[in-house]
C-alpha cells in the first residue's frame, strides 16, 4: 500500500491550524506524483484507493493520469479506465474519453471504442479532433461501414472535416472496407494533405490490390512536390511487385540512389524481394550480398526468390548458410526451401525439412506448406501418397490444392490408377461445383480417356448455367507499362497492326521452312 508521510508533532511549538485546500492541494500533488511512477496494476489500486479516501476522485487532472494509465500503459485495464469515468461526477472534459476510446481502438476489442463515443456524447461530451480518428480506426477493424459512415457525418457536423488526421483515418477505414470509390473521393477532396495522407491512399490502394490507382497515386504525389519518403517507396516497392513491373522497380531503386538514401534493412529486403519476383534475380542476389545489415526476411526473400525461378540447390546452400548464421529461419524461409524441393523433384528431402520446420524450429505448418509438400509428392507421380497426405492435414482441403493434384494426375495417372483421379474430381466438385476451372479441368479428364459423352455433358451444363472457361493470357512489360494479350480475337483498334506483323513473321517462318 502506498502510505502518505505522517506530520509528527512539534513539542515545542503548538501545531498551526491546517488549510483544508492547501492539504488537498499537496495530496493531489503527491497522487499526481505516484501514478507517474506508476508500473503495474498492484500499485494503481493502491494508489487508487489513497485518492477515494483522500477525496480527490473527482480531481480532474488526477482523473485524466488514472485513465491515462489504465489506456495507455503496458499494463492497461480497460475495463477498469471505463468504471472510473461511468462514476466520474465531472463529465466535461474528453480527454479521458479520448484516451479509453484509443485504448479500444489498439485493443482486441476495437467495436467498444463505438460504444464509449455514444455513451460520451449521451453525457453531454463534445467530441475532438483526436476523437474521431481513433472511432475510425475502430471501425476500420471491425470492417464496421454503418458505423464508420454514421462517424463521418458526425465530423461533418462537427466542422472537423478539414482535419487532415481525421480525414487520413476516414482513407484507411474506406480502404478496409473495400470501398473504392469513397477512399478516393475522401481523398481527393481533402483540403490538406500530408506525406502521411498519400502513404496512406498508395497503402489502401496496394492493399486491396488497386495497383494501377496506387502507381497513378505516387506519380501524383511526384508531380505535385511531395517528397516521398521511406514508408512511400516501400508501397510502392510492393505495388511493383504485385504488378511485375520491374521497369518501375527499378525507376523507384533510381530514386533511392539519387536521393542519397541509406538502405535500411526494410527498404533492402523490398528490393531484393521486388527483383527476385519480377525475374532479374541477378539483381536481387547482388543486393543480398552488398547488403550490410540483414535479418530473417531478407534471407527470406533470397531463398524464396531462387526457388521460384529453379535455381534450387542455390537456394538451398544460402538455407545452409543461413542456419550457420545466427538467424533463425521463419515460416517464409520454409516455405522458399519447400518450393525449392519442389522444383528439384527432392522428394525426401521436402519430407525431411517439412519435419524439420515443426520438431526442430518450432514453426508450426501452415496451410500453404502443407500444399507446397502436397505438390511436391504430386509433381513426382506420387499421387496416392499426396492425396492421403492432403487428407490428413489438420484442416480441410480447399480447391486450390484439389486443382492442383487433379492436373498433376493428368501426367502421371491419365487412366485414375488406384482411383485418386476420380476420388480427388468428386471432391472437388462438391466444393465448387460451378467452378468453370473445376470443370475444364474434368473435361479435359475426360477427353484423355475418351469418354466424350461425359465431355459433352459437362460443356452443355457449363452452357446452360452460363460458365465460360478462363481466357488463356499473358503479358509484356513495354516502356514501363504492362501489356496485356487474351487468347483468341480481340477487336481492339490497336492491336491490328500487332497482329498483322505477327502474320508476317509467322509467314516468314514458313518460308524458311521453321
Amino acid at each position: 500500500m502506498v502510505r502518505f508521510p505522517v506530520p509528527t508533532t512539534n513539542h515545542v511549538f503548538p501545531p498551526k491550524p491546517s488549510n483544508c485546500n492547501s492539504d488537498l492541494l499537496s495530496k493531489a500533488r503527491q497522487c499526481l506524483s505516484f501514478l507517474k511512477l506508476c508500473c503495474s496494476k498492484k500499485h494503481l489500486y493502491q494508489i487508487h484507493a489513497q485518492i477515494q479516501v483522500s477525496g480527490l476522485q473527482n480531481d480532474a487532472q488526477i482523473l485524466k493520469e488514472l485513465v491515462r494509465f489504465c489506456t495507455l500503459s503496458s499494463s492497461k485495464n480497460l475495463t477498469y479506465a471505463r468504471s472510473i469515468l461511468c462514476n466520474y461526477v465531472n463529465d466535461s472534459v474528453p480527454i479521458p474519453w479520448n484516451n479509453l476510446i484509443r485504448g479500444y481502438a489498439w485493443s482486441d476489442r476495437p467495436r467498444e471504442a463505438v460504444w464509449v463515443l455514444i455513451d460520451m456524447k449521451r453525457r453531454g461530451i463534445k467530441p475532438t479532433e483526436f476523437t474521431y480518428p481513433f472511432v475510425l480506426k475502430a471501425c476500420a477493424e471491425i470492417s464496421g461501414l454503418n458505423e464508420g459512415m454514421q462517424v463521418q457525418a458526425n465530423v461533418t457536423k462537427s466542422g472537423l472535416d478539414s482535419d487532415v488526421y481525421t480525414n487520413n483515418n476516414l482513407v484507411r477505414f474506406y480502404g478496409s472496407c473495400r470501398r473504392k470509390r469513397d477512399a478516393c473521393k475522401v481523398f481527393d477532396d481533402m483540403c490538406e494533405r500530408s506525406v502521411v495522407s498519400w502513404n496512406v491512399i498508395i497503402t489502401v490502394c496496394v492493399e486491396n490490390l488497386w495497383l494501377g490507382e496506387a502507381v497513378g497515386y505516387f506519380v501524383k504525389m511526384k508531380d505535385l512536390g511531395f517528397e516521398p519518403d521511406k514508408t512511400t517507396m516501400l508501397v510502392v516497392l510492393s505495388a511493383c511487385t504485385e504488378l511485375g513491373n520491374l521497369s518501375l522497380g527499378k525507376w523507384v531503386h533510381l530514386q533511392l540512389i539519387e536521393r542519397g538514401t541509406v538502405l535500411n534493412c526494410q527498404l533492402g529486403t523490398a528490393l531484393i524481394d521486388m527483383y527476385a519476383k519480377c525475374g532479374a534475380v541477378g539483381y536481387a542476389r547482388l543486393l543480398f550480398g552488398r547488403m550490410e545489415e540483414i535479418n530473417v526476411w531478407t534471407w527470406s526473400a533470397m531463398i524464396l526468390g531462387l526457388a521460384q525461378h529453379g535455381y534450387a540447390e542455390e537456394a538451398l546452400e544460402l538455407f545452409s548458410n543461413m542456419k550457420n548464421s545466427s538467424i533463425s529461419p521463419n515460416y517464409v524461409t520454409f516455405l522458399g526451401v519447400l518450393c525449392a524441393c519442389n522444383h528439384a523433384g527432392m522428394v525426401e528431402d521436402g519430407y525431411r525439412y517439412f519435419h524439420e520446420m515443426e520438431h526442430v524450429h518450432g514453426i508450426k505448418p501452415m496451410r500453404i506448406h502443407y500444399h507446397t509438400m502436397a505438390d511436391i509428392l504430386a509433381r513426382a507421380g506420387h499421387l496416392k501418397e499426396a492425396y492421403t497426405f492432403i487428407m490428413n492435414m489438420p484442416f480441410q482441403p480447399n480447391p486450390i490444392v484439389l486443382r492442383a493434384l487433379l492436373s498433376a494426375s493428368s501426367i502421371h495417372d491419365a487412366k485414375y490408377q488406384d482411383g485418386v483421379g476420380n476420388e480427388v474430381r468428386r471432391r472437388l466438385l462438391e466444393l465448387e461445383p460451378r467452378g468453370s476451372q473445376n470443370l475444364v479441368i474434368v473435361a479435359n479428364k475426360y477427353a484423355e480417356v475418351g469418354m466424350w459423352e461425359k465431355v459433352s455433358n459437362v460443356r452443355r451444363f457449363m452452357t446452360n448455367v452460363g460458365l465460360k472457361k478462363m481466357k488463356g493470357m499473358s503479358w509484356v512489360e513495354l516502356g514501363g507499362s504492362i501489356r496485356r494479350f487474351y487468347s483468341g480475337y480481340d477487336s481492339k483498334v490497336e492491336l491490328a497492326g500487332i497482329y498483322q506483323i505477327l502474320e508476317t513473321l509467322n509467314l516468314h517462318m514458313k518460308v524458311l521452312n521453321f
